[in-house]
């Protein structure tokens, strides 16, 4: 039986005045308003738009 590992993301800074694309990625991961949280399957596709926002974002 394989567990499939989940990654918790919370948005910590806004994404107005990012680039375009950036806030794509933010509502790509599921995230609406500032604090909200979101649990995603860990792969690498969730990983690079982590890595790309990162600094909107905590890992919790």
């Amino acid at each position: 039986m394989t567990t499939q590992k989940t990654v918790k993301l919370q948005l910590v800074r806004s994404p107005i005045g990012c680039k375009e694309s950036h806030r794509a990625t933010v509502r790509g991961l599921g995230l609406r308003r500032l604090n909200s949280v979101s649990e995603l399957q860990d792969t690498p596709s969730v990983r690079g738009m982590i890595d790309k926002i990162s600094y909107l974002v905590k890992v919790l």
